[in-house]
């Protein structure tokens, strides 16, 4: 049986307007058709990650090598057997064994905590310095014709940022008398002006945030709409 555009568009349309519905209905409390509504993205989005998970990196990456590592007798068999036995150990339930998890975990973590940190300092904190000290490059300014004055001004306002956000950040602290501890009074000060920022960029992040989930519940109202002029349309 060929099922047509038409009715595909239909069941489409229904299954998105009802969900939109279930996902709208949290407005009155939570409820169980919300709660439905949550399991069954959940699991639509947990099934699909396991099946791209497994044709997309298990199979290509792990299962294919190690075949035609057997068949070749290649040297890379072991390495594949190891690999095998590192996800086995994630996989064990037993409890007096669980423990073994702990090697390949630790291996996990070691890894990612190497490329969150290479991350961190080639993906935020050069790019930041260079950010910095861009700023006050008078030729590329003028070639984007912006004046001397604004171009050191607009320098001024990201070094000084930079600077009170990072001193907002210092840790070191002696203590006092009382035993309580307290920084410098001028890292305080520098940390008080730190905080000014740090309170405008998480407003501008607010407000995109806000803006993002206004833009998508403008798009989910304008599809609830035009779903049911569409469809009331082609019964009138």
């Amino acid at each position: 049986m060929v099922i047509s555009p038409e009715l595909i568009n239909l069941i489409t349309g229904v299954i998105s307007f009802l969900f939109t519905l279930l996902i709208f209905s949290y407005v009155l409390g939570d409820n169980p058709l919300f709660r439905i509504a949550v399991y069954i993205f959940v699991g639509v989005s947990s099934g699909y990650i396991a099946a791209v998970a497994w044709w997309q990196v298990i199979m290509p990456r792990l299962v294919y090598p190690a075949i035609s590592a057997v068949n070749t007798g290649s040297s890379a068999l072991m390495l594949e057997l190891g690999l095998v036995l590192l996800g086995a150990l994630m996989l064990l339930l037993f409890p007096h064994v669980t423990g073994l998890g702990r090697i390949t975990l630790s291996f996990l973590v070691g890894v990612g905590a190497a490329v969150t940190l290479a991350g961190a300092l080639t993906g935020t904190l050069i790019p930041q310095v260079m950010g910095s000290i861009n700023a006050f490059d008078l030729n590329a300014a003028s070639a984007r014709n912006i004046g001397f004055m604004e171009a050191i001004f607009n320098g001024a306002i990201i070094l000084v940022g930079t600077v009170l956000t990072l001193a907002y950040f210092h840790f070191g602290a002696r203590p006092k008398a009382d035993g309580s501890m307290h920084r410098l009074g001028l890292i305080e000060a520098l940390a008080w002006g730190g905080r000014v920022f740090i309170g405008i960029a998480l407003g501008v992040v607010f407000a995109g945030v806000y803006a993002a989930a206004l833009t998508a519940l403008i798009e989910r109202i304008s599809s609830l709409i035009t779903f049911i002029t569409g469809f009331l349309g082609n019964f009138l």
